[in-house]
């Protein structure tokens, strides 16, 4: 009750103000009205409603379906939500190993971590997580989905996947599964020589130690004579924002742009530029992407292709890219609002919008993949690319040459026909072996 005094109170107070001031009338009285409807609705449901009911809560729905019609990344916490998020520092944890969002309304699989639970059981980037222990997630918080998910290792969480049909033969499949919590460590980064002595560096997530690990690994890659590099962002669901800001550093100089954030209100605009020198400024550069590319991925791809410091191969990537700031109210509880969007140096929105066909980082070269073919490129990787991988990329070992090349042979008999073509891979190998002709893979430090 005292809550809808306190809605009423306002209102009240807002009237009184469009009177003293005139030239807001008109805007104060249409808000006015619009308050009283709420106001009316609540008192409606205390005094009349089957059975009795808390106020609180009613208030706290109300808060929640005002910032559902906003988008998918603004969200009202209760406090005791609030109180968990502040509190979430882990950096191992008992879960099933994938990075989920709210994509629609639903909890959707961003990417399925290598040699998890997730990862074995199949699941796979854009795979719509609809049940939670038979619970729908339609319009779950992303926290409240994680706590779900989480949870001792050895326990056991059951979850029911929907994927979309290619055939369209049917909306969705659908699928139980029964998955086992782990231990889960996060990993950032994997690395190998390719032939012509070109490196392949694929960046996992951009976290705050991604920076160091790229760092080693092209150190390394240096010392076995890479002469150009293969950067490969694909199903990276991106991260911290200084992490792609740093990242970009290590290969653009003369303090050029790398992104900027815009909104409504002026102290939401700010640039990030590179250095004056780049440790790789001159470093031949290709970077994969896919649509499954998303946030800092695409701040890096996105620099990369408008400062023409490198070539971008493959499918428009996700387009997620808007800034959110947490608001604590007065009740402990908060409000997590979008805004301001992240922008690429020539000024394009990196953020999606279905309505108006944009958004993502379009390739230089554009080559599509039917899903079937990613998901078997997606579980190749793993297996075939990196046959020593060890639990900690950064740290891993890379193999003699000899080594490597009777392993890549074992592999080529044991399991040549099951080896999928990664055209996106290839594509990148040929235009690098060609950079003697290709101008625009040639960096002018002069400019």
């Amino acid at each position: 009750m005292k809550n809808i005094r306190k809605l009423a109170v306002i209102a009240v107070i807002s009237l009184c103000i469009g009177i003293i001031f005139p030239y807001a009338n008109y805007a104060i009285d249409k808000t006015y009205q619009q308050l009283k409807v709420l106001v009316d609705v609540l008192e409606i449901i205390r005094e009349n409603y089957v059975e009795e009911i808390d106020a609180q809560k009613l208030i706290y729905g109300a808060a929640r379906g005002m910032v559902k019609q906003l988008d998918d990344f603004s969200q009202f916490m209760e406090p005791d939500m609030y109180k968990r998020v502040k509190s979430d520092t882990e950096g191992e944890f008992g879960g099933i190993g994938i990075r989920v969002d709210i994509r629609d309304g639903w909890l959707t699989v961003v990417t399925p971590l290598p040699k998890t639970p997730a990862f074995e059981a199949g699941l796979y980037p854009a795979d719509k997580i609809i049940k939670i222990e038979g619970e729908t997630t339609k319009d779950i918080l992303l926290e409240e989905a994680v706590k779900l998910l989480r949870g001792v290792p050895g326990t056991k969480v059951n979850i029911t996947i929907a994927r979309d049909n290619e055939d369209k033969s049917k909306e969705w499949i659908t699928k139980d599964i029964t998955l086992t919590r782990a231990l889960i460590v996060m990993e950032n980064t994997k690395f190998k020589m390719l032939d012509s002595n070109i490196g392949y560096i694929k960046i996992i997530d951009f976290t705050g130690h991604v920076v160091n690990d790229v760092e080693k690994d092209l150190k390394k890659l240096k010392k076995l004579g890479m002469e150009a590099l293969i950067m490969d962002l694909r199903f990276n669901p991106g991260g911290l924002l200084m992490a792609s800001v740093d990242i970009s550093k290590l290969f653009l100089d003369s303090n050029k742009m790398i992104v900027y954030t815009n909104g409504r209100n002026k102290q939401n605009y700010q640039e990030f530029r590179a250095n004056s020198k780049a440790v790789y400024g001159k470093l031949p550069l290709v970077i994969l992407v896919n649509g499954a590319s998303a946030s800092a991925s695409e701040i890096v791809a996105g620099a990369m292709q408008d400062n023409k410091r490198a070539v971008i191969i493959g499918d428009t990537t996700f387009g997620k890219a808007s800034v959110q700031s947490i608001i604590p109210l007065a009740d402990k509880s908060a409000l997590r609002l979008t805004i301001a969007k992240y922008y690429t140096p020539s000024g394009k929105s990196i953020q999606r919008d279905d309505k108006n066909h944009t958004g993502g980082i379009k390739p230089d070269i554009e080559i599509k993949v039917t899903r079937d073919i990613q998901i078997k490129l997606f579980r190749q990787n793993d297996e075939f690319f990196f046959p020593d991988d060890s639990k900690s990329a950064g740290k891993k070992t890379i193999v003699g040459k000899a080594k490597e090349k009777e392993k890549k042979q074992a592999i080529k008999e044991k399991d040549k026909k099951k080896l999928i073509k990664d055209e996106i891979l290839d594509r990148a190998l040929e235009i690098l072996k060609a950079r003697d002709i290709l101008g625009n893979l040639a960096v002018n430090s002069e400019k």
